[in-house]
């Protein structure tokens, strides 16, 4: 049995999938994480996201890890099947985290008890096989049961799941495993069959099936005795003990070897299970911590990875949002057909909690999510790298020109067709011209190779080549200041200015800061005060 919830054909194998990108032997999964990941999660946020989803549950925590970092495998079509799974969920909130609920309390009754399959004496793996059977085959019944009552759940995802624990757990076949569950407790003793070999030792052990009743206790007084070859063991002969429990061994081994695993297939499905409602789970988690701030979400429209689609309303960043006790200004464009997008205007404006909305909504699509947004609409892509300002090397091993060269380099070793780069403030550690010069042919570069650029820059000079020769290909966005210096955080279309009006941080931070005269410096990011 397997439950599909993730993947219309195939469970979920998170170690399978990170195998490029994570090493299980690491303890701390960031160190873990190849370094284009690692810049990922922490340009993003992705622990502040994780975190909202998991809550306390360390093992909610691992699962949404894994979904999500892994999103950049799916296909259009495990995108629209998850996302309509996650619907169900969402208007069934109390019975996805029932089911949930009853896969951990399989597994943990399974892990109190301590049982082990794995044992050398085949006595003792049957029992405790049996035994965890009866508690598993309990749990199943109780799914199956919790299934068949379900009326709210339309999505390919689970009512498929539903009707397999339908199909294959029936009153009739729990009943028949019961009964053999029963008769292999061997409470009327062992009956096998065994064949003389070389030397006449034992081989070829089977187990035999006991028929009829057991007769009653007058049956056995009066009745005649089963006609055979018998012979009683003495209670004191420790040695023929020993050998008939070698026998006893020796013909329910297999049947031992095949209870284990039997059980240990149904305590995988149970944990498998788990692993996959874990991931919807955390999803409900998430859509509460927003939705009680009144933050708009939707599903968005995801099209196939190279048709240029991009288009929301509405989008804001929810990791920013998950910190402050209220909403985030919500942002809206039409770049559809565009390969890149600039994203220049006030400091402090709002640029680069936009540019970490962009990458978390195309985050949380592509592992089937709703996103932060009022209405979103984008392509997939096969995988998605950051390129973000670092601080300075305590080391002084390399400088910050330096380490942003080495790591847009690892960033192309690593490139797939129609990857999406999002940039935020790069180049900008050596001077205006410099800077803007580097930029536009790494940008140049990679738009000739079909990537999608989203880049935020104070290079004035970077961003006005690409306004002046823009064949169509080029957006361009500005942070929205109004007259008196204040910021709205909203994002507008609108090409580059020649000033960022850092003046107005001066201003802000220093109450007499005298007669101020902008004059821009290191691109317009950077101003000077007089």
């Amino acid at each position: 049995m397997r439950a599909l919830l993730l993947f219309r054909d195939r469970a979920f194998d998170p170690y399978f999938l990170l195998r490029d990108r994570f090493r299980r032997e690491e303890v701390d999964w960031h160190r873990g994480l190849l370094p284009a990941v690692r810049a990922l999660v922490q340009d993003l946020e992705l622990d502040t996201l994780l975190g909202a989803m998991a809550g306390e549950d360390e093992f909610v925590l691992d699962v949404a890890r894994k979904v999500v970092l892994t999103g950049f495998e799916n296909d259009l079509d495990t995108v629209r099947y998850r996302q309509a799974a996650l619907r169900d969920c969402l208007k069934n909130p109390e019975a996805a985290r029932a089911f949930y609920n009853l896969t951990v309390e399989a597994i943990e009754a399974c892990r109190k008890k301590g049982w082990s399959l794995t044992s050398h004496y085949a006595g003792s793996m049957l029992y405790n096989a049996l035994d965890m059977l009866e508690v598993l085959l309990v749990m199943l019944r109780k799914l199956r049961d919790m299934a068949a009552a379900q009326t709210g759940f339309v999505s390919e995802a689970f009512t498929n799941l539903f009707a397999m624990l339908q199909r294959e757990l029936d009153d009739d076949y729990l009943v028949l495993i019961e009964h053999y569950l029963k008769d292999l407790k061997f409470r009327k003793g062992v009956l096998m069959s065994a064949e003389l070999g070389d030397w006449n030792e034992s081989k070829n052990y089977v187990l035999r099936l006991v028929r009829g009743k057991d007769p009653n206790w007058f049956q056995r007084l009066l009745g005649k005795k089963v006609p055979g070859l018998t012979f009683e063991l003495d209670e004191r002969d420790e040695a023929g003990a020993r050998i008939l429990g070698e026998m006893r061994q020796k013909g329910i081994s297999r049947v031992a070897i095949a209870m284990a695993q039997s059980s240990d297939h149904v305590l995988s499905f149970f944990r498998m299970l788990r692993t996959e409602l874990a991931f919807y789970v955390a999803c409900l988690a998430l859509y509460d911590r927003l939705s009680s701030k009144s933050e708009p979400m939707c599903f968005p429209d995801p099209e196939p990875a190279g048709s240029g689609a991009r288009a929301f309303e509405g989008l804001y960043d929810p990791c920013l949002s998950l910190h402050m006790t209220g909403r985030v200004v919500g942002n809206r464009a039409v770049a559809d057909g565009r390969s890149l997008v600039i994203i220049t205007g006030a400091n402090q404006g709002g640029k680069s909690s936009f540019l970490r909305s962009v990458g978390l909504a195309q985050v949380m699509m592509q592992c089937g999510m709703f996103v932060a947004a009022e209405s979103f609409r984008g392509d997939l892509c096969p995988a998605l790298f950051t390129h973000y300002k670092r601080a300075e090397d305590a080391t002084m091993t390399k400088g910050k020109l330096d380490e942003e060269l080495a790591r847009i380099s690892d960033i192309v070793d690593a490139l797939k067709p129609n990857s999406l780069l999002l940039f935020n403030e790069s180049f900008a550690a050596t001077n205006e011209r410099e800077g803007s010069e580097i930029a536009r042919q790494v940008v140049t570069a990679l738009l000739d190779k079909g990537m999608k650029v989203f880049y935020v820059t104070h290079l004035y000079e970077f961003a006005r080549s690409f306004a002046e020769n823009n064949s169509g290909n080029a957006f361009f966005l500005r942070a929205e200041r109004k007259d008196d210096g204040t910021r709205t955080f909203r994002i507008q279309e609108g090409e580059p200015l020649e000033t960022s009006y850092g003046e107005d941080l001066y201003q802000k931070i220093f109450e007499s800061p005298g007669e101020t005269q902008e004059v821009p410096l290191n691109g317009v990011g950077s101003t000077r005060s007089d």
